[in-house]
């Protein structure tokens, strides 16, 4: 069984000719991405590294890592959104990038210990088994190399900002972008990386200002946060 949710394929899929629309309803990732970018360049010196993205959408982190000198696998199974990703790629002149539709398990057990830096951003609370991905990442990366995963914290203020206020209230999201029970808290995702044999190495909050219309990183990591793993080498 493949580790995916043909319902959460299909919700992605139906909006993949949007996705590089940057007021479209991707526009939070295109917000966020600068940040997120920056922050696993910080951890991980993307030039010259071999990366994988899981997850990767239309390939919008995929494509800006890559424009910082990784060379770049992005993998998905929405098969839509990867075409987006590939035909960006060609209109950008984007180099040292592919695109594969390929579970991130059977990824790992065909070449593990492949890649300097895994990354997989936003994807977590979509698939039915997260733990599973968790140890994949953990699988493909070399001894010594980054893993970076972000997601959305499970409690009352996660409920309140991530979906009555950005899915609702403010309109960042499409309704139903997100499902509550498929939250994760930061003590779960962690217990999941030693489990996967991974060493934390740093934990960021992104939050949201509704006056400027701007996201931050930050130390609160109550409903948007980033967690930066290590393999020992």
């Amino acid at each position: 069984m493949t580790n995916v949710d043909p319902q959460e394929l299909a919700k992605f899929s139906e909006l993949a000719h949007r996705w590089w629309d940057t007021e479209s309803e991707f526009r939070p990732l295109h917000q966020i991405n600068p940040l997120r970018l920056d922050w696993i360049d910080r951890h991980a010196p993307l030039k010259g590294r071999r990366v994988l993205d899981i997850g990767c959408g239309g390939g919008i982190l995929a494509d800006s890592m890559a424009r910082r000198g990784a060379n770049v696998l992005g993998i998905d199974l929405a098969t839509k959104p990867l075409k987006v990703a590939q035909l960006h790629a060609l209109e950008a002149g984007t180099d040292n990038i592919e695109y594969r539709e390929i579970a991130a398990e059977a990824l790992a057990a065909d070449v593990p210990a492949s890649f300097d830096t895994v990354t997989c951003m936003e994807m977590l609370e979509h698939v039915p088994d997260p733990s599973s991905i968790v140890q994949a990442c953990s699988t493909l990366v070399k001894p010594g190399g980054w893993v970076f995963f972000s997601t959305i914290n499970r409690n009352a203020k996660a409920f309140l900002f991530a979906i009555v206020g950005a899915e609702h209230v403010l309109q960042l999201l499409p309704k139903g972008t997100h499902e509550y029970a498929r939250f994760i808290r930061p003590s779960e995702l962690a217990q999941w990386c030693r489990n996967a044999g991974l060493e934390m190495a740093d934990t960021r909050g992104m939050e949201y200002n509704p006056l400027t219309k701007r996201y931050g990183l930050s130390g609160d990591t109550s409903v948007n946060y980033l967690i930066a793993c290590r393999k020992p080498a």
